[in-house]
């Protein structure tokens, strides 16, 4: 759920098919913080654009205890500020992996 800027998530310790797919990624990125249910990607979102648009620098802050998820949502969290920053500068959707994003993720 989110608490104005804030999300707060629960960890499923399973898959969810199709949660932080590519076409989740297309689908934050085109609404604002609160258009869509609470996801990662759209905390995402909002942090990309207020860095982008409004010049403002961010921090995403990810708390939770042993186990909780913090190193996948911060994959998560990278994973679409990734691709958002190939999808602006117009690579194709086939090439949205680089090998920047990957070292930052094996990071």
């Amino acid at each position: 759920t989110n608490i104005g800027s804030i999300l707060a998530s629960v960890n499923p310790y399973k898959p969810i098919p199709g949660l932080y797919s590519v076409d989740a990624i297309e689908l934050y990125r085109q609404h604002r913080l609160g258009e869509l249910p609470p996801h990662i990607f759209a905390t995402a979102n909002e942090c990309y654009c207020c860095l982008w648009k409004r010049h403002d620098s961010q921090c995403v802050l990810i708390s939770g205890e042993s186990g909780a998820g913090k190193t996948e949502s911060t994959k998560l969290l990278l994973k679409f500020l990734s691709a958002m920053s190939q999808t602006s500068l117009g690579a194709p959707a086939s090439e949205k992996s680089t090998h920047v994003e990957e070292a930052i993720l094996e990071s």
